[in-house]
């Protein structure tokens, strides 16, 4: 996982290189929450591009992280995301509460990466 802070826009881009499943959700999430922690971003951007597979406690676990970033007053978006993951979605109704952006290049914002975590 490498995460991209952008300071004068107070994003987060979050690039999720792995599986996201029952077996790596809880190291995912505990990775994730320390990042917005230190951070504390208006907006967070998770990069689904590297993932190529999600199960329910994928689900389970983006639903929860949305929940922290909105009780801290911020925003998230999903981009990178296959049409298989993007079908998931779809059935499990995320789409109707975190919106899917188009790949922007987060390298474009100009932001310091923070590192592989």
């Amino acid at each position: 996982m490498e995460c991209i802070y952008i300071p004068k826009d107070k994003l987060l881009a979050i690039k999720i290189a792995e599986e996201i499943d029952e077996n790596s959700t809880e190291k995912l999430r505990r990775k994730i929450d320390n990042e917005i922690t230190r951070f504390m971003p208006r907006k967070v951007i998770f990069d689904f591009g590297n993932v190529s597979f999600m199960d329910s406690a994928g689900i389970g676990m983006l639903l929860g992280r949305y929940k922290v970033i909105r009780m801290l007053g911020g925003n998230l978006e999903l981009t990178n995301v296959n049409k298989q993951i993007e079908k998931i979605f779809e059935i499990s109704g995320i789409l109707k509460i975190i919106p899917l952006t188009k790949s922007e290049e987060i390298c474009e914002y100009g932001g310091k990466n923070v590192g592989n975590i």
